[in-house]
């Protein structure tokens, strides 16, 4: 596990907005050239406008000019005490916008982790050669 990488997630818990479920998540994107691009889920009383962590730092990335090839990993963190993998949405979004090779680790309160590559996450994901 990338321990500043983790170290950038935990620190963005704090930034979360989370009124509603009090679940804060946090994600931390690993650019190649080095930059760490955080994210962090923002909910809103309209519960489908939420945005995840995960989508969050992968949006923030590509407003800032990076591009799927620059990516090298995300890693989200959350503060319970076991691992919770990204949602439905966020694997669609990751699938399109990361790497299928990049690694995508999960890490929960105590430090305990588990890796994958992004596309395990949606198998047989929908893409643009599905248009």
């Amino acid at each position: 596990m990338d321990k500043t990488l983790h170290a950038a997630a935990k620190a963005a818990l704090t930034h979360a907005y989370v009124k509603y479920s009090h679940f804060p998540v946090g994600a931390a994107l690993k650019l190649k050239d080095g930059t760490i691009i955080t994210g962090v889920n923002i909910e809103n009383a309209s519960f489908g406008l939420t945005n995840c962590a995960e989508r969050t730092a992968l949006f923030t990335a590509y407003a800032q000019g990076y591009r799927k090839d620059d990516i090298d990993a995300i890693l989200i963190t959350t503060k319970k005490d076991r691992i919770v993998s990204p949602c439905g949405a966020c694997r669609q979004v990751m699938n399109e916008l990361m790497p299928a090779d990049a690694p995508v680790t999960m890490v929960d309160a105590t430090g305990n982790h588990t890796t994958v590559k992004n596309a395990e996450l949606l198998p047989l994901g929908f893409s643009e050669d599905d248009l």
